[in-house]
């Protein structure tokens, strides 16, 4: 059964979530691959130095760089966000007089079929993605997830003391949910993770897994699906799920197809019980301009098949060169995808950094894959002609 924290563990987990959690989010751990500028000399961090990162001085890249690293959207927000946060700036002296997050919390209920009390506002969803760890695992109790995917909240599951368990994607690159089941029978309980469409590698978990995972996990055990970039695919989303009253938390980011990722919105969709679970970690005040943008692009119907169509189209036309040059690469349904460049990752990343152009991290599984963000038709044209040249050196 799931049952609630402890005051002692609540205050030990509370504390660690002040002093020694660091939450990494995307922009975080893409910048912390970048070259440090120390006394003139390149020094290239390590992938646990990310944290340290967050505090550091930030590198200002060369005019005219190509930045394909972090999973953003180069379209950012949409006009209707815009014009909405310009309007709602102008009581930002007040805390939501307004009552912009209710407002936010109203739209997606009614467009998604979901009672509102199952629905907190975050900005963004790193924060409710490690809260999800801090309330459900521990040193008893694993985080399961699959290899590779988004590491983002490894630091955290290790700070909690939680074992980590990394499985192998199926031989199609979805979470392989039958593995991670068992997994979790071993122990009883702790918390699966499916990212879907699956960061870094953008391809798709069937709904049929997802819901295997769900019905046959130990009672113990909850399932969180990150569905940050859901619609960028052809993938169903699981958020019906929660209606159902199923153990699972469903997180949305407004930072990938909304193109808000530095304005900092999201939700963390689940029975208030579960949400609950989170809440004792806390909630800051929401950013009433990140509320009214967010509301807004909601309610712009053709926002997001446009944005797709233009994501897709760009990445098709970027696969389209790869494949005739012989690279070999992962299809994606998202804004991101894995080359295999069959030599040291890192080696590639260096030199296309060389050619201004600035491309993702690898995953310590895969050392001789990078991953690739879908920028702009005109990004992208810069990519093909850098990448090239690095392929044929």
């Amino acid at each position: 059964m799931l049952t609630p924290p402890s005051r002692r563990s609540f205050l030990r987990f509370a504390g660690l979530s002040v002093v020694t959690l660091p939450f990494l989010t995307e922009q975080q751990l893409a910048y912390a691959a970048l070259p440090q500028q120390n006394s003139g000399t390149t020094v290239m961090p390590k992938p646990q130095d990310a944290a340290a990162a967050v505090h550091r001085p930030r590198t200002v890249l060369p005019p005219g760089a190509v930045k394909i690293d972090a999973n953003e959207n180069p379209l950012g927000p949409a006009p209707v966000a815009l014009a909405a946060i310009a309007s709602s700036a102008v009581t930002g002296g007040r805390y939501d007089q307004n009552g912009y997050v209710s407002s936010l919390t109203d739209t997606f209920s009614k467009q998604n079929g979901i009672p509102a009390d199952h629905i907190a506002v975050y900005a963004g969803s790193t924060e409710p993605l490690n809260y999800s760890i801090m309330a459900f695992t521990a040193p008893g109790s694993p985080f399961i997830t699959a290899d590779p995917s988004y590491d983002g909240p490894l630091g955290t599951a290790a700070a909690v003391g939680a074992p980590v368990i990394k499985l192998p994607l199926t031989p199609t690159y979805g979470h392989d949910a039958r593995a991670m089941v068992a997994a979790a029978k071993q122990t009883g309980n702790g918390l699966m993770y499916i990212c879907n469409p699956n960061n870094p590698t953008g391809t798709l978990t069937p709904r049929e897994d997802i819901l295997y995972a769900l019905e046959n996990k130990p009672k113990g055990t909850v399932l969180l699906v990150d569905e940050a970039y859901i619609h960028l695919s052809s993938s169903p989303s699981v958020i019906d799920q929660v209606v159902a009253g199923k153990d699972i938390i469903v997180l949305r980011t407004f930072s990938k197809v909304y193109g808000m990722a530095g304005i900092r919105c999201g939700f963390a969709v689940a029975r208030p019980d579960l949400l609950a679970r989170l809440q004792h970690f806390g909630m800051n005040s929401m950013p009433i301009t990140a509320a009214a943008a967010a509301n807004a692009s909601l309610l712009d119907a053709s926002l997001v098949p446009a944005r797709k169509k233009i994501i897709a189209d760009t990445r098709n036309q970027t696969f389209a060169f790869l494949t005739a040059k012989g690279y070999k690469f992962i299809p994606s349904e998202s804004n991101c995808f894995m080359i295999d460049t069959g030599r040291p990752g890192k080696q590639v990343i260096e030199a296309m950094r060389a050619q201004n152009v600035y491309i993702g991290r690898i995953w310590p599984v895969w050392p001789t894959s990078v991953r690739i963000t879908v920028g702009t038709p005109d990004e992208m044209a810069k990519f093909e002609a850098a990448f090239q040249q690095v392929m044929s050196a």
